[in-house]
């Protein structure tokens, strides 16, 4: 991965808004009614033309496909994976569940939405988990290349994220293997094919790794602590299985505790999974610190030093939320989280999670979207200004 030599650098965490048709499209097939496939191949690839270009002029340095080619982060996978089918339910948010004022109002304003859904919809494990055919990845990795093509030299890096084995299995409930640790390596194993797929097409991966904080307050919201830092644990363990024929500093990986506006006063402390989530074998992280809630988690970083070869991508923009964040905002931002890594060539500036993580449930509406990118991308300069100087 390159790191900000001169400069901060600029990226984002993955999802990007996908337009009405595309959403649409995603959102019917998820209720599961009739839909052309070939609509939806030819509006994915359309979205993908037209989004990369959108992040070179925003400012963007490293960047992706916005994920247009996808319903979900995560559950785009059980398109691409043997022995998903069925239904299951997921534990709610515990959050929530505390202030049903709050939950009354988020789910009102959601039932509005035509979009896809991460808790509703939802499949489950009811056979042997593999990943046999790569033909949609190698379509992806394909459009990827071809929108990159016009861009020469217009941006520094490429990225394309895929989600972690315990994401996915926390959405799509085990009920085929005898415990959960085999369920989790079958879905190492055929995660592995898609890690490495990307790697080879050249762009840095991106492992999508909410389940490492965000568990803690739906599947573990009434165990203890402990059991939550054992799940981080297995995890993590799989994922370094998963990932031990690439170069670790050709991943990084991200973490956050939801996508979602809520109170999140049940967010488990950085503190606590931070030594845990170190162990990755990766080359960077990418962790939300623009929220509220967040913010001063920088200081566990300076606490707990990343490994001299690892970077930091440090949320600098709210995803959750249509004010747009003043320059100087960011600069302070970025300025704190060089602090804490010591080093200001291990910092690119980022977003806290994906703008549309499920398709239609974006919060920020396109146009302020763009308007943080480009916030992001001049608070990146004066930032540059003064931790490089000149």
């Amino acid at each position: 991965m390159r790191r900000s030599e001169g400069r901060i650098l600029t990226t984002h965490t993955g999802s990007l808004p996908r337009p009405k048709a595309l959403t649409e499209l995603f959102a019917r097939r998820t209720r599961g009614e009739a839909v052309d496939e070939a609509d939806i191949t030819r509006e994915g690839k359309a979205a993908t033309r037209v989004i990369l270009p959108r992040q070179v002029e925003a400012g963007l340095d490293v960047i992706n496909n916005g994920e247009q080619e996808r319903d979900s982060f995560a559950l785009y996978i059980r398109h691409r994976l043997t022995g998903i089918g069925g239904q299951s339910s997921r534990a709610g948010f515990g959050d929530l569940d505390n202030y049903p004022d709050y939950k009354q109002a988020f789910i009102d304003a959601n039932a509005e939405k035509v979009a896809v859904s991460n808790t509703a919809h939802l499949p489950a494990a009811i056979g042997p988990v593999a990943y046999p055919d790569t033909t949609a990845i190698d379509d992806e990795l394909a459009d990827f290349a071809q929108a990159l093509q016009p861009l020469a030299g217009r941006y520094v890096e490429s990225f394309m994220s895929a989600p972690s084995p315990g994401i996915v299995g926390s959405i799509v409930q085990n009920r085929h293997y005898a415990t959960e640790d085999a369920y989790f390596a079958a879905l190492g194993a055929a995660l592995r094919v898609e890690y490495e797929a990307i790697h080879r097409a050249g762009h840095v991966l991106q492992l999508d790794c909410p389940d490492l904080a965000l568990e803690r307050h739906v599947s573990y919201r009434d165990r203890p602590l402990a059991d939550f830092l054992d799940f981080v644990e297995r995890v993590v363990a799989t994922i370094n299985t998963a990932i031990a024929d690439i170069p670790r500093d050709r991943m990084r990986l991200h973490v956050c505790w939801g996508n979602y506006e809520a109170p999140h006063d049940l967010d488990v402390p950085l503190a606590e999974i931070w030594p845990i989530i170190r162990q990755a074998h990766v080359g960077g992280f990418v962790l939300p610190f623009a929220n509220p809630r967040h913010a001063h988690e920088t200081r566990v970083i300076a606490e707990h030093p990343m490994d001299d070869d690892q970077i930091l991508v440090a949320g600098v923009i709210d995803t959750l939320t249509n004010f747009v964040e003043h320059p100087e905002v960011v600069a302070e931002r970025l300025e704190r989280a060089a602090q804490a890594v010591g080093d200001p060539t291990r910092v690119l500036a980022g977003t806290d999670c994906g703008f549309d993580t499920a398709a239609g449930r974006g919060r920020v509406t396109p146009d302020v979207v763009w308007a943080k990118m480009r916030s992001m991308a001049e608070g990146a300069r004066i930032a540059s200004g003064r931790l490089f100087g000149g």
